[in-house]
């Protein structure tokens, strides 16, 4: 049995995410990841909306005009409980339990101040790596100009 093709406006009124990242060169970058090919570009954030906006409903157009039954419906992000078990050694289990209770807090409390840090020493590890290279390539393209004058 083949499915009933639904309206156009069922399409439109579904809420498809959207990545927006600034562009080193200037302005933003607009990508729908559930809709291939779908993007655009402004110069500021709200023209960037506006025109991701467009974008999206002129995609959605165009392949309902060719074959609705490709369009894609939205993915959203996964549920998280906030629960997970880990195995770990005993010696290990046993460190985690008296660090624990000489900062005077839970076990779980404990786990979780340091799964953070450890998150989050990451994160600035590789915002300072990215900044590194952002910098080796402004003074690549700083270089290149002086030679070229």
């Amino acid at each position: 049995m083949a499915s009933e093709t639904k309206p156009l406006e069922y399409y439109l009124g579904l809420e498809y995410s959207i990545d927006i990242v600034a562009d080193p060169e200037g302005g933003y970058v607009a990508l729908f990841p559930d809709l291939p090919g779908c993007g655009t570009q402004g110069e500021t954030l709200e023209e960037t909306i506006a025109m991701a906006k467009e974008a999206r409903e002129l995609w959605l157009e165009c392949e309902y005009d060719v074959d609705p039954g490709r369009i894609p419906l939205p993915s959203y992000p996964p549920e998280y409980s906030g629960k997970f078990n880990v195995r770990i050694p005993k010696s290990l289990h046993h460190l985690l339990v008296d660090a624990a209770e000489r900062d005077g807090v839970s076990l779980n409390q404990y786990v979780v101040m340091l799964l953070t840090r450890g998150e989050a020493e990451d994160r600035a590890l590789l915002q300072a790596a990215y900044a590194r290279e952002l910098e080796r390539e402004r003074a690549a393209k700083s270089e290149s100009e002086a030679a070229a004058d």
